[in-house]
Parts: C-alpha cells; structure tokens; sequence
C-alpha cells in the first residue's frame, strides 16, 4: 500500500506590487516604480480633464455661431485646456511616469538617488493640480495657458490667482524631479556601464532634467510677479504704471520654448528605443543622436523671442532669433534621419509600440517642418495668431509627444504590470488616434493659412467644412485614447503572464522579472556590451548555450 504526499502550493513571487498592501504603504512609499504609478494615475485624471474641454470646444465649433456655450465660457475651455494639458500632462508625463519607472533599471540602480525627494515631488504636483482643479470648478480661467498681461495681472476676473499658483506649485515637483534624475545617472549606474553604453532614453532624461533645473525657476518667478502685481498693483507689467507687459513674455517664452522639449525631448528617447527593439538593429549615429539632446536643451533657450516677432522688438532681434531657430531644427533632423536609418533593412516587426514610434516620426516631422515656416519673419507676420500656430503646436505635442508616451506605455506595460495586452485591440487603437488626430489638426493647418483666428467662439461660415471635419476628428481621437484605458486596465488582471522579457529586447530593465522586485535586481548586474548590441553574428553551434525559457537573446 502506498500513500501519496500533496505537495504544498508554490507561494506567489514577491514583487513590488506585492510586497506590501493597504493605501497607506502606497501613499508613504519611496519606491521609484510605485511613485512612477502614483504619478500614472495622477496623470492620466488630469488628461482626461484637459481632453474634456477640448471635446467640448470642438462640439461648440461644429456651427459658426457657436453650438454648445457662451462665448465667455469658450474662453475659459481653451484656457483650462491648455493649463492642465501643458503643465499638469505633457511636461511632467514621460518623466514622473517612465522615467520615474525606468531610470533606475536602466542603469542598474536599486532606486533613484533620493527616494523621499522623489515621494514629495509627486506630492507637490497633487497640490499643484489641487489648486488648478479648485480654479476650475469655482468659475474658471480665461487668460489661455500663457497668462498674459496685463489682462491677467490686472483686468481678468475669474480664478487667475489659484490657477497660476497651482502651476507654481507643480513647477517645485519638476525641479526635484531633474535633481534626483541628474545626481541619480551620474553617481548610481551599475559596474561597466560607461556614458557611451546608457540608453539613448538616459541620455533624453538627463538633458531634459538640464532644462527642468535651468528653466522652471524662471517660469515660478514669472508667475510670482505676476501674483504681486495682482494683489499690490505694483508696476511690474502694467504700462499704466510704469510696468512694461512685453517683459512678463520675455521671462514667460525664456522657459516655455524650453519647456517644448521638456514634452520632446524624453519623447524622443522613448522612439530610440522602441526602433532599436523593433528593427532589432543597433541605434545608426548613436553618439550623434546623444549629443543632439545636449544640442536640442542649449539652443532652446535662445530662441523664445520667435514668439514674438509681431510685439514690435527690434527687426535686428527677430532676424537673429529667426537664425536661431532654423538653427534648431538641425538636431532634431539629425534624430529623424539617423531613426530612418536604423529602419533600413531593419527586421521590422510592426506591433503596438512599433506603430506610436513610426507615428511619432511622421507626425513630428511635419509638425517640425511647419515650424520652419512659423521661424521665418515675413510668413509668421501672417500665420501669427491663426489656426496654423495651434495645429503646429498640437503636430509637435500631441503627435510627437503624446504618440511617443503612448508607445512606451505598450512597451514597458509588460514590466510594469508583468501582463500582455491584447496587441490587436493595441494596433487598432495606434490607427484610430493617427487617423483621428490628422483629421483633427490637418484642417487647422487650411484654416490658419485661410487667416481664421484661433481662441474665437465665432467664425464666419465659409470655414465650417473644415471646422466640421477638425470636430469629427476630435471625437475619433477622444475614442482611441478610451479605447487603451480600457484593455490596459483589463490586462492587469485577465492578461496572459509577460514573463521576463516578451519583445527579446535589449536592456538592463529586460534583464530583471516582471513585475521587478522591490529592489529591481537580485544581485547588481554587471555591463560587458554596448547599448542596442542586437546585430551580433550567430555562434557556430558547438558554443551555442541552451536557452533556457523567458530568457532574452
């Protein structure tokens, strides 16, 4: 007779998700990836809030005499829409999200530098958009995200105060965010890994950290003067009293043309990798492409006075700004050319992540290319102030930046969460925002050139074609972004298991499971090849290693 022993259960892997339960472990953590997700959630509310004004003024724009809301309400929408998207989405969105998650594992860190600073960033950014939050239920703003005097330091009279002191609040969580980033890569990355072996997304971060450092205090000390001069009526800004408005633009441009890259810059660190994996080959130019990020974050802030070329400065200052800004575009050409180079002969394999990065490519670049138009002094006089500027601006940010955060959610989604998405819902989501998005903005491109204003509540009728067709695109659009919340959410639990590395992509991220433990690796690892080190030749079969399963090749 014999008699059968049970064997016990395996208990559960422990991982950061894991380790710890209950709402107080996630809100006292100093965990990167779970700040990393804090910052997700926080994040993606504050989208969906900016995204719902948008909706809503393309609603009201389906008829020329306005369908939907009061002309003084309109004002509010684009102002509250271009508030939250800019300072509470796109600026800290690939940074406090990927890069919180990422940077560590990347360069083989157990956490960033200062992990109770990194806590108290997100922190300032939920009080930030606290106060944002309370401007907008409470009547509103109507100043345009820009806040530009003196209508806004002494004539406005909706929430001005609350909302510019919720912006700098956020500006405070930016600056904590750079410091930790910049300290964390020069002084934690793992034995081996030199400067020329760091992922090109490292190299994007750093830059970018260099303008959150450099830049946001000048925009928290725009935004402070503009508070004194509303509550003391000084004369800082108002010509009434001696105050000259031009200069709060001067100080307001000096950071927000950086602040551009602070959304690109990281956006296109993001596309470098997602070529890499998905082309299997080597990064072409890698150190071409690194230091036009150093290239990109210098010449930026020497080319804000381009937003004021119709102020009346010196036609001597706008011919050298115009230079400048020409001067720009070499680097992030040089990006351009050298990711179309890693595609040739590439073996391209065109899933989720793929599909946001050639997106990215196509989009930005013609946001770019527009760019050059807007640089040159004799034809900005003209597009100045139309629709051109804001289909411009939405090419560069919401097809470049936005198609980019996308795409490296799919592709770290895996690592983040340890499950797979659907990848047919993921493709079909890809083509319904680029589709939505270029039949939203395209026409606004004709509409500017046309010379229709752009923050009007009205239109004469001979733009309602286009205006009909730029609405129906922001429907299109306002679905595909639903459509990723959906099956993402979903996958979180009824996903089918990544295992450690489910694209076979290079990295030190790869090299850990998914979901990491709390500590990312077991051991430290160790670097002995070069970033992107895909395009090896086969080993002849009697050093060939057995490989063993969820291993990356």
């Amino acid at each position: 007779m014999s008699t059968t022993v049970a064997e016990a259960p395996a208990l559960p892997r422990v991982h950061y998700l894991n380790a710890t339960y209950g709402i107080r472990s996630w809100l006292l953590t100093t965990d990167h990836k779970r700040i990393a997700l804090l910052y997700l959630t926080s994040i993606t509310f504050m989208f969906f809030i900016g995204g719902a004004a948008a909706v809503l003024m393309r609603l009201h724009l389906i008829e020329p005499q306005g369908a939907l809301v009061q002309p003084e309400t309109y004002n509010k929408l684009f102002s509250i829409h271009g508030i939250v998207m800019v300072f509470f989405f796109l600026i800290p969105s690939i940074p406090a999200v990927l890069g919180n998650f990422l940077v560590p594992m990347m360069i083989g860190a157990r956490d960033l530098a200062f992990p109770r600073l990194n806590l108290l960033s997100w922190y300032i950014y939920v009080v930030g958009a606290c106060f944002t939050l309370y401007a907008i239920v409470s009547g509103g703003v109507d100043t345009g995200w820009t806040f530009y005097t003196p209508y806004s330091s002494t004539y406005a009279h909706t929430n001005v105060m609350a909302a510019a002191v919720g912006v700098f609040i956020t500006g405070f969580s930016s600056i904590l965010t750079g410091l930790n980033f910049i300290v964390t890569i020069h002084k934690m990355r793992a034995p081996g890994l030199t400067w020329f072996r760091l992922p090109l997304f490292i190299w994007s971060i750093y830059a970018t950290s260099i303008i959150f450092i450099l830049g946001t205090p000048v925009l928290a000390i725009t935004i402070f003067l503009l508070a004194l001069e509303r509550l003391l009526h000084v004369g800082i800004f108002d010509p009434a009293v001696g105050g000259d408005p031009l200069l709060f633009q001067h100080l307001f441009w000096f950071y927000s043309h950086p602040a551009v890259y602070i959304m690109v810059l990281p956006a296109m660190g993001v596309v470098s990798e997602l070529i890499a994996a998905f082309s299997r080959k080597r990064i072409y130019g890698y150190s071409f492409v690194a230091f036009s990020s150093f290239a990109i974050s210098i010449i930026s802030f020497l080319v804000w006075g381009h937003h004021m070329f119709v102020t009346g400065q010196s036609i001597y200052a706008g011919l050298i700004f115009s230079v400048l800004s020409f001067l720009v575009a070499i680097p992030s050409a040089i990006k351009v050319f050298n990711w179309t180079a890693t595609l040739y002969r590439g073996s391209i394999s065109y899933q989720a992540p793929m599909l946001y990065a050639l997106g990215f490519i196509g989009l930005f670049t013609m946001g770019g290319l527009t760019g050059l138009f807007l640089a040159s002094l004799a034809v900005d006089v003209h597009l100045n102030g139309t629709y051109f500027i804001v289909a411009h601006f939405h090419y560069i940010m919401v097809g470049g930046a936005v198609m980019a955060y996308m795409g490296g959610i799919h592709y770290w989604w895996p690592k983040i969460t340890g499950r797979m998405y659907p990848d047919g819902w993921a493709r079909f989501a890809a083509l319904v925002i680029f589709v939505g998005f270029n039949l939203t903005f395209f026409p606004q491109y004709m509409l500017g050139y046309l010379g229709m204003p752009r923050r009007y509540a009205v239109y004469p009728s001979e733009f309602q074609v286009l205006n009909v067709m730029s609405s129906a695109g922001a429907s299109i659009l306002g679905i595909g972004y639903l459509i990723p919340l959906i099956y993402l959410v979903w996958s979180m639990r009824y996903g089918p298991v990544a295992g450690p590395n489910p694209w076979k992509a290079k990295g030190l991220e790869w090299e850990t499971s998914s979901p990491p433990p709390t500590e990312n690796f077991e051991e430290t690892p160790i670097v002995t090849e070069e970033a992107y080190a895909y395009a090896r030749p086969a080993a002849p079969p009697a050093a060939r290693r057995p490989v063993t399963e969820g291993a990356h090749d």
